[in-house]
């Protein structure tokens, strides 16, 4: 019954661009290309093993003189090759490096997409991060925008010492986009274990939730797949970095977990919702 109820929500929710954006291959040295990156030395492509026996694309973005590493989990009918510039420009306005993945089923990664298996891709690249990069999650940063939110507040239950969460555009479960409903239903997809009660707005709600807040950011006039293109979300997340850089581990309570900014927009068009298609 699991499989079938999986593989019903997955129908309603997933929504991967077809085609894919961009194309995965190797060179004359073997080494792992992405269409559409121009030759970048700071910039480099991965094929990754998940558990779920599947093969996803994931693209680290070296800052020269990054601290943190942005995990960037994308948002719903999107995939990598849809989002180089966006990742440019965050690296060089953050001073970050960004490790960014197409879900199983989305761009270049195989597989069909469902709500586990995105758990088994982040978890993926985290390990990535650990062993490719030697980088400790003290100095990670997960960033989780709209569908992304699931997996990433996954990943974040399983680790304690995380430098930060974003939450862009969040979700507080899948069959809470389409309705307003206070129950969970069987076919529903990263539903929580806190949210039986709902706010006017799945944003707020989240934030409301956090142990540990950071001043959020509400873009007024913002909709679901813009709030990147207002000059109020540099300036907010930079400076948002900035606190972190600043921010005492010693400061926190044990098993607690920072979820700060919570991003999300004012107003709600169809873009990126679940169970509907872009117009």
């Amino acid at each position: 019954m699991g499989n079938v109820t999986a593989g019903v929500a997955a129908k309603f929710a997933f929504f991967p661009p077809e085609p894919p954006t961009y194309e995965v291959f190797k060179d004359e040295d073997g080494r792992v290309c992405f269409s559409g990156i121009t030759a970048d030395k700071n910039v480099n492509v991965h094929l990754l093993d998940t558990k779920g026996g599947n093969k996803i694309v994931a693209t680290f973005w070296k800052h020269p003189s990054g601290r943190f590493t942005l995990l960037y989990s994308h948002g719903n009918a999107a995939d990598l090759g849809q989002m180089i510039d966006l990742f440019v420009e965050l690296r060089a306005h953050l001073r970050v490096n960004i490790m960014c993945y197409d879900y199983t089923g989305y761009g270049g990664s195989s597989g069909k997409p469902s709500e586990f298996n995105t758990y088994h891709d982040i978890e993926a690249v985290y390990n990535c991060l650990k062993s490719e990069y030697s980088i400790k999650q003290e100095d990670i940063i997960l960033y989780g925008q709209s569908v992304g939110s699931g997996p990433t507040l996954h990943l974040a239950s399983r680790l304690q010492r995380l430098r930060a969460i974003v939450l862009h555009s969040a979700i507080l479960s899948g069959i809470r986009v389409l309705y307003p409903v206070k129950m969970t239903f069987w076919f529903d997809i990263f539903k929580g274990t806190s949210d039986e009660v709902v706010d006017f707005s799945h944003g707020k709600r989240l934030w409301e939730l956090a142990k540990e807040k950071y001043d959020p950011l509400w873009v007024e006039g913002g909709g679901h797949c813009n709030l990147e293109t207002f000059p109020e979300y540099i300036k907010h997340m930079r400076k948002f970095v900035n606190a972190m850089e600043k921010h005492s581990f010693s400061k926190r309570n044990k098993g607690r977990l920072s979820q700060a900014p919570s991003i999300t927009e004012s107003k709600h068009n169809r873009c990126l919702r679940f169970g509907k298609r872009q117009k």
